[in-house]
């Protein structure tokens, strides 16, 4: 017990110094913000945070806008926002040594200037990267991951590291070390994860640009619940090379690396810096396909197919009318739109996304808790896969009438062998291959598809991670998928909430119902979704949604 008990001092005496390094770093921004106010008091910060991205870039390319101003402008809205919403971990203090750099070279990168933000798991040389894990702070990265590299190559500036959920696999955003992050839409709703503190920062104007992670809608959450835009690529079109992720190992479900901001445009610009020589020579393992603008800039009519619900997950009154809405917009412009029919949703969720993350019985989920004062916020996943195998047999057996609980124990519960795993695979590739085949019988170019929403109240993910469902079809499938704000929560959609039962009128869609409830002008989006490497495709039918 005195072990035990001198271990968690230890342990909590290192949150502790974590806790104050967060706090030392927002004064740091403080200073240096009041140090430039002094120096140049007639800069209009307003001004230049008003600006999108493309127009910023353009000012700082030509030099009628000094790095410096838009630099400052963003670390004090910056600040101001991760004091309402506890959005940033870490200011990157090199980054004012790197603007002065950027100054003196002349180099102009296509994101010369721009300061950009980092999701806490994507490494930053002498910075921690700790997935809200204890045992992962005072271990500074060795280098940069190569997306940071290449930014920097870029000309951008990235200048600070955000929050967290613990472990990554949740959709919300709270762990030990840092706390909770607030939506800065409202401070009641949950940020979305597991890029949450990477949504609050750009969706309350502190970042014009940030990056983060996506395994089962890590960057599509946050965005869709800040009201901002987020492109998730093909698993491997960007670099993951540096890259921290929740389960180590695991192929069944494709993670991606990708870009966050308010408007479409500003993702194309960052997907065309990004997709350099740079990126193919620092990772030999990215296919080297430049950004293709033919494809981009193309303004041929769409052939889109769509889908209302996933019957798995029963959308909010908003999730369903957003769909609706969109589609009449894109067929009123020329675009031709197609049903698309979804099928056997929840087998792909129990059996391709649950069971091939936990594959191993969740041993190595549950090897990087070993240690650690706090457990993850996925509650049941966690405590399921804790539990002894003879527990597991009583627990499957007597769930046998529940419709989703059954697998959701079965398969967190036990091992798979070799051939299992090697199986499920191969079962995974055959589903691709048929969804393919349905979309090519289509002819279809591109998918519009439901974003759960509105942001859920803080707590809620932990106990509804089934409603990944929208997003994490396309982690399996490894599509890119994109998401753009299109309607808020009206009056209307509450007051036809109170009839929401779900599919199954289980806990679960019980729950959800408590979730959405009073959320009246609060954003919700739809998912646009392509082919494997047709980020372009995707980017082109997102700036489409967009302008309509």
């Amino acid at each position: 017990l005195l072990l035990r008990w001198r271990r968690r001092r230890r342990l909590w005496r290192k949150v502790e110094e974590a806790r104050q390094r967060q706090e030392r770093s927002l004064v740091q921004m403080e200073m240096a913000v009041r140090r430039f106010r002094e120096q140049h008091p007639s800069v209009n910060m307003i001004s230049i945070l008003s600006l999108p991205l493309p127009e910023l870039s353009k000012k700082l390319q030509d030099g009628s806008l000094p790095p410096e101003y838009v630099f400052y402008a963003y670390v004090g809205k910056a600040l101001q926002i991760a004091t309402e919403t506890n959005c940033i971990t870490e200011y990157l203090q090199e980054s004012e040594t790197q603007l002065q750099k950027a100054k003196l070279t002349g180099k102009l990168g296509l994101l010369y200037g721009v300061p950009v933000s980092i999701k806490d798991s994507i490494d930053c040389q002498g910075h921690d990267s700790t997935l809200g894990f204890i045992k992962n702070l005072n271990k500074p990265a060795a280098e940069d991951s190569v997306v940071v590299q290449v930014l920097r190559r870029q000309g951008a500036i990235p200048f600070v590291k955000t929050n967290v959920p613990q472990s990554l696999i949740s959709y919300d955003c709270k762990n030990l070390i840092f706390g909770q992050t607030f939506n800065p839409l409202l401070y009641t709703r949950s940020p979305g994860g597991s890029s949450g503190g990477e949504g609050a920062l750009v969706g309350g104007g502190g970042s014009i640009l940030g990056f983060g992670t996506d395994v089962g809608g890590s960057l599509r959450f946050p965005a869709a619940f800040c009201g901002i835009c987020a492109l998730k690529p093909t698993g491997n079109r960007l670099s993951k090379k540096g890259i921290i992720s929740g389960v180590l190992g695991q192929k069944a479900v494709a993670a991606g690396v990708g870009p966050m901001a308010k408007d479409v445009e500003s993702l194309a610009l960052c997907m065309r810096a990004l997709l350099c020589e740079d990126m193919f020579n620092l990772d030999s393992t990215v296919p080297p396909l430049p950004f293709n603008e033919e494809v981009y800039s193309s303004t041929q009519p769409l052939r889109i197919g769509y889908y209302e619900t996933d019957f798995f997950t029963m959308p909010s009154p908003a999730m369903r009318r957003a769909v609706r809405e969109t589609k009449q917009l894109l067929e009123d412009a020329g675009h031709t739109l197609v049903p698309f029919e979804l099928t056997n949703v929840d087998y792909m969720i129990f059996n391709f996304c649950v069971r091939g993350m936990f594959a191993d019985g969740a041993a190595s989920f549950l090897k990087t808790f070993k240690g650690e004062l706090e457990k993850s916020s996925m509650g049941l996943l966690f405590w399921l896969a804790k539990s002894p195998n003879w527990l597991k047999t009583v627990l499957s057996w007597i769930a046998k009438p529940f419709h989703l609980l059954m697998p959701f124990i079965s398969f967190v519960s036990f091992f798979s062998a070799v051939d299992e795993v090697w199986s499920l695979h191969h079962e995974i590739e055959e589903f691709c291959h048929q969804f393919i085949a349905q979309w090519k019988t289509l002819n279809l170019d591109v998918m519009l598809c439901p974003m759960l929403g509105p942001a859920l109240g803080i707590g809620y993910p932990g106990k509804l991670s089934v409603a990944v469902s929208y997003t994490m079809l396309y982690n399996v499938l490894d599509f890119p998928a994109g998401v753009v704000p299109v309607t808020m929560v009206t009056d209307e959609d509450e007051e036809e909430l109170k009839g929401y039962q779900g599919y199954f009128r289980d806990w679960w869609d019980r729950t959800l119902a408590k979730a959405f409830r009073g959320s009246v002008g609060l954003p919700v989006a739809v998912q646009c979704v392509a082919l494997p490497w047709q980020e372009e495709l995707c980017l082109r039918f997102m700036k489409e949604v967009e302008t309509l």
